[in-house]
């Protein structure tokens, strides 16, 4: 390994050759701010276009100030950070930045999460020296996310998550000099873009240029409505980050005080999406057998890999690039609509309600999911099957508002019956998670035998792609696993030329599944964060007395009372879909 020798701030270092001024001066715990610059430290992939300007450093005997983030250590290189000449360049391009920018900070939904808001504090900045014109352009408003692109200050992170990271090529860099905004390719609206929803672009926008759709005030009317039973549901993964929200730790399990700060918001009936979750494996689980037995049968007209589709994010992404493979995926809704769909035929029977009295709201680390419960399928006679999706950042911004002292609430359980779930179901959360559960129980159903090791470590972790075989009493089930729509795509087009060799895939579109969700507290990139999430559910699962989905009593019920058995006729007609070729959906606008 070659080094380099260089000083930082009078500080001696020494680094490997390649290293740019910023990795070092970070090796070395010296802050240099940035704005366009963005790493995913999981995936080893980086945004460093050096066009902010905001990480400028002086460099003994270069004429010109140096872009930190971009330009590369070398032998004997004499670094100042913080010099007089490279503070005041700062300022400099702070001040033109929001010489161009809204001074709208009081209602922005980025306000106290916004960097630019942050560094212009940092750098003590008050007042404007620079006036001119000022670029405006249309908000853009999609069923999940927001566009407000005056608030753009063309960093770039958006364009790298969704091109580099996701592959979905739904937003690039348009025009030239003062006309120059990153959209849609011919600004066409995101909703007829290739956008999935996945939100890892709202994810790592420095400012208030992309949001989520906020559905906080639907859910506050809909509470504060005397004629309506108000029931939510969590996802796994909000359980293992919303602590962030209020102080605490990442991978701290705040899953009691998470249902006692529902239970004071006024929520009628506080259940838990792992219920659903434990009902998506015995619908997906009993598919996943039933096309495997076929084709250990000889019959070659069977659908392998099987697909999982609990992610919308990645049900938009093939219905859009890979139309023509829509009877691969699994048919099983994911967990959240199959919950709207139990909660609104089921549920609301047994407490003598009537489903359009009923509102049902998810709580989801995922901006994708507001697309999908508005999807027209999930409804009867227009009364959606769940009402309204809100984040994790969401549900933490209610609970602030509420005035509700989180850290200090006590441990409380979900509601029964929709709010008893397994271990497996908990592991939803993380990449990985999904197929494990399935094997779970796909394996005792298939060989009549107990597992007594449950823990399918092989199909855990954090690397791209993951491939795994599991022996099924003598036969060897291949499995999948990606997470990023980029390397989902690595996949599809290996099944697409007739290459893959996997009976089963697990697909998820966000890095590190639904931890690393668009509605999550912001990670920035870094993948230790993830880890520590992930650790979490791994925890609870494994202190859950039943850990798999087929021992859950109230699914047993579920089964006895209404729907009589997986993949039945009315299973097939609540908690099944069909997928459609969205491809000629994408245009431009006239």
């Amino acid at each position: 390994m070659d080094i380099v020798k260089l000083t930082i701030d009078n500080k001696p270092l020494e680094v490997e050759k390649g290293t740019t001024v910023l990795k070092a001066a970070r090796k070395a715990k010296i802050e240099i701010p940035t704005l366009c610059y963005f790493e995913l430290d999981g995936m080893k992939i980086e945004n460093k276009p050096g066009g902010c300007r905001v990480c400028v450093v002086e460099i003994a005997g270069r004429r010109n100030l140096a872009p930190a983030c971009t330009t590369v250590c070398t032998e004997g290189m004499v670094v100042k950070t913080h010099s007089i000449r490279a503070l005041n360049a700062r300022r400099t391009v702070v001040e033109l930045m929001l010489s161009d920018h809204p001074f709208d900070c009081l209602i922005c939904a980025k306000s106290g999460n916004c960097e630019l808001q942050t560094l212009a504090h940092k750098l003590g900045i008050r007042e404007i020296h620079y006036q001119g014109a000022k670029s405006t352009y249309r908000k853009d408003t999609s069923p999940a996310i927001i566009r407000d692109i005056d608030k753009c200050i063309l960093c770039r992170r958006c364009e790298m998550m969704c091109n580099d990271v996701q592959s979905v090529g739904a937003l690039s860099g348009i025009y030239r000099g003062f006309n120059a905004v990153v959209a849609p390719a011919f600004e066409m609206n995101l909703e007829k873009s290739t956008c999935t929803y996945c939100g890892q672009c709202v994810s790592v926008c420095p400012t208030g240029a992309l949001t989520e759709v906020d559905h906080s005030r639907n859910v506050i009317n809909s509470l504060a409505d005397p004629t309506k039973i108000v029931v939510v549901q969590t996802a796994p993964a909000v359980r293992a980050a919303l602590g962030e929200e209020f102080g605490m730790e990442p991978g701290s399990l705040v899953t009691g005080k998470m249902v006692a700060a529902l239970r004071r918001l006024g929520f009628n009936y506080v259940f838990d999406t792992d219920f659903a979750a434990d009902l998506t494996i015995m619908e997906e689980g009993t598919e996943l057998l039933d096309r495997l037995g076929k084709f250990l049968k000889g019959d070659k007209s069977v659908k392998l890999p099987i697909l999982t589709s609990c992610c919308p994010g990645w049900v938009n992404f093939f219905e859009a690039n890979f139309p023509e493979m829509r009877d691969i995926p699994s048919t099983a809704k994911s967990p959240q609509q199959m919950f709207g769909a139990i909660a609104k035929n089921y549920f609301a029977k047994k407490i003598g309600v009537d489903r359009k009295n009923m509102v049902v709201v998810s709580v989801m680390p995922c901006l994708a999911k507001k697309y999908e419960c508005a999807r027209e399928e999930f409804s009867v006679n227009g009364d959606p099957d769940v009402n309204y999706s809100i984040s994790t950042r969401e549900l933490a911004d209610l609970i602030k508002l509420a005035n509700i002292d989180f850290n200090s609430l006590p441990e409380e359980d979900f509601d029964r019956p929709l709010g008893e779930s397994t271990g497996a179901s908990v592991i939803f959360g993380t990449t990985g998670g999904v197929i494990e559960a399935a094997v779970r129980t796909a394996y005792e159903i298939h060989t009549g035998k107990t597992l007594n090791k449950v823990d399918f470590t092989e199909l855990r972790g954090l690397e791209n792609i993951r491939q795994a075989s599991i022996d099924f009493n003598g036969v060897s089930i291949n499995i999948g696993i990606a997470h990023g729509l980029g390397n989902a795509r690595k996949l599809l087009e290996d099944i697409r030329a007739g290459k893959s060799k996997f009976h089963a895939i697990e697909i998820m579109a966000c890095p590190g599944g639904c931890i690393g969700g668009g509605g999550q507290p912001y990670h920035h990139g870094n993948f230790e964060i993830l880890k520590k999430r992930a650790a979490a559910l791994y925890q609870e699962d494994a202190e859950k007395p039943l850990r798999k989905s087929h021992e859950n009593p109230y699914i047993k019920q579920l089964y006895e009372e209404f729907l009589g058995k997986p993949m039945s006729e009315i299973s097939h007609h609540l908690l099944h879909t069909h997928y459609f070729d969205k491809s000629a959906e994408i245009v431009v606008n006239e």
